[in-house]
């Protein structure tokens, strides 16, 4: 059961409605996000392009524009080297585009999740040697790979990587190295996501070029901002910026990929947010390296033709549809293991699930992580290897933890929240007792804290109080929707929908007698049917939201948590 705690803020929020032309309320909301002083106010309401940092601060890019610039003017092949999910394939399609603008003779590669696994590999390295490719660039991917440099370095090959993912004990001896995570980088914002470090080199590279930049800050920005959503990268500063603009150039873009990714999915571009982004158009472009190739998702963000763009972009999301439905067989299959054997005792959950595809392994992790609030990894078995992706809650660094043992790896690598590996079979049940030995999780840390901003009342529930909380947009990891708590709430009304039945559509009203339509989504919808046949009235936390169907426009409150 998780834990609610309203949030208790002080501040003047009459004179920061005042100062800001926003109201009190308003204010609140952006202080218990612990936003606080004229300027992080101003750059959170305000913030735009004019508000980055400049690229040449970052560590390597400086170093990197002049080796580019020596091998562009030499004519020599270069080969970007990206990742087969959303961040690794926008990273490569704004190199891609920022390299050829440049004059470079320069192609691309992505490794096959099942055949090459995560990453740079000697295979990627040999294909790229055979083709007589003088210089690799690698995007997203590259800083956990020093064995992998050393080979491609031995080959005589110069090698730039580009990364952002945390540093290990031993970093690559590449000719440069740009990560903003390197500890003596002088760039003030650490936490962009693979394609924004890839958007800053090719800003950097067309600045010294002297090059018109329109496209740089249009669709290049465009899928910076995409990845940064993808990627599940925080909100804030940067990347907020990058997002709020972002979204601005989606929502108006002649881009054939992706208006055709938007159409596919029936979106209206003109309604477009990060949510679209993280939970409809990313899980497509994420579908084609999960189920066959990141390739696919390459050539649709490649493609000039308009029909030819429709007809790949309705393949990516079948493939996502595909996705969804083997998600969830995984997700029954990891509970009935947990529920079925000791592997509800541990506080780390190592499940092993050997015929799933080892791509929805992050995906299945995730969700049990949100039924059960442990660090979860779930394992597949690969054709070499066990492989696997683990999802962690926020009193346990998974990447930290995993260094505990890393002898038991063959290949790991990922973030405090995030991570990958691969292990031999016979390790698997020598890594649970090892991850679990070493876990000094509390009770207390196993239980989710839910925050919340506001009691606030059905009656006050309208339209322009909607309108005003979409300043505070665009909203994801590190910047969450406000949650507002209503007591003593009866349902009145409730009937499940959904292809899945995991919709819960509702009519509620509170203590102030204010009738309001509700919407809860759960994967155990039966579960919470017969939980809420049980309380005559229910405490929710909820989001308010504008309901639009068939031009119809209401007003329904998004149930996120009850009790």
């Amino acid at each position: 059961m998780a834990k609610w705690v309203e949030i208790r803020k002080g501040a003047d929020f009459q004179a920061i409605g005042r100062r800001f032309g926003i109201s009190p309320f308003t204010a609140r909301l952006i202080r218990n996000k612990e936003i606080t002083g004229e300027e992080e106010i101003e750059q959170y309401l305000h913030g735009g392009i004019q508000d980055l940092h400049p690229a040449s601060l970052m560590k390597g890019i400086p170093e990197a524009v002049k080796l580019l610039k020596k091998k562009i003017q030499e004519n020599v092949p270069i080969r970007i080297i990206g990742d087969y999910d959303i961040d690794g394939v926008c990273a490569t399609y704004i190199l891609l585009q920022g390299f050829q603008k440049a004059g470079a003779r320069v192609d691309t590669d992505i490794p096959d999740r099942k055949k090459d696994g995560y990453g740079l590999n000697r295979e990627l390295i040999r294909r790229a040697y055979e083709a007589g490719v003088d210089t690799i660039v690698t995007c997203d991917n590259g800083i956990a790979a020093p064995a992998e440099v050393a080979f491609a370095k031995e080959m005589g090959m110069t090698v730039i990587v580009t990364d952002h993912h945390e540093l290990q004990e031993v970093v690559p001896d590449a000719d440069v190295i740009i990560n903003p995570r390197q500890p003596d980088c002088p760039y003030p914002y650490k936490k962009l996501c693979g394609a924004s470090v890839a958007w800053k080199l090719v800003q950097a590279l067309w600045e010294d070029l002297l090059l018109l930049q329109d496209m740089l800050y249009e669709d290049l920005l465009m899928f910076a901002a995409f990845a940064t959503v993808g990627d599940v990268m925080d909100l804030t500063k940067e990347n907020r910026i990058l997002v709020k603009e972002g979204l601005k150039c989606l929502r108006r873009t002649a881009h054939p990929g992706m208006s055709a990714l938007i159409e596919v999915n029936g979106l209206d571009r003109e309604q477009l947010l990060a949510y679209h982004i993280g939970f409809v158009l990313g899980p497509c472009i994420n579908a084609s390296g999960r189920l066959d190739t990141a390739k696919r998702a390459l050539d649709l963000l490649n493609t000039t033709d308009w029909d030819e763009a429709k007809e790949k972009a309705a393949e990516l999301k079948t493939f996502n549809d595909e996705r969804k439905a083997l998600t969830e067989r995984g997700v029954k299959e990891a509970v009935d293991q947990i529920e079925g054997s000791d592997l509800m005792k541990d506080r780390v959950l190592v499940i092993y699930l050997p015929d799933c595809h080892e791509s929805l392994a992050g995906i299945i992790a995730g969700r049990i992580r949100e039924r059960y609030y442990r660090p979860v990894f779930v394992l597949t078995k690969g054709e070499e290897a066990v492989k696997g992706s683990g999802r962690s809650i926020e009193a346990y660094s998974m990447f930290q933890e995993m260094s505990g043992c890393r002898e038991l790896f063959l290949k790991y690598g990922g973030h405090p929240m995030a991570a990958g590996l691969s292990i031999a079979e016979e390790n698997v049940p020598e890594f649970r007792r090892r991850i679990n030995a070493a876990c000094t999780l509390t009770k207390a840390d196993l239980t989710e804290v839910i925050r919340i901003d506001l009691a606030l009342p059905f009656s006050c529930v309208s339209e322009s109080l909607i309108e005003e909380l979409a300043l505070l947009e665009p909203f994801g990891k590190g910047n969450t929707k406000p949650v507002f708590a209503a007591r003593d709430v009866q349902i009145l009304e409730a009937k499940v929908l959904g292809k899945n039945q995991n919709v819960l559509r509702m009519k509620l009203v509170d203590e102030s007698q204010t009738v309001q339509e509700g919407i809860y989504f759960n994967s155990c919808m039966q579960e919470v049917l017969a939980d809420l046949q049980g309380k005559p009235k229910i405490h929710i936390l909820y989001y308010p939201e504008v309901h639009e169907y068939r031009g119809r426009r209401s007003l329904q409150l998004r149930v996120v948590n009850y009790c």
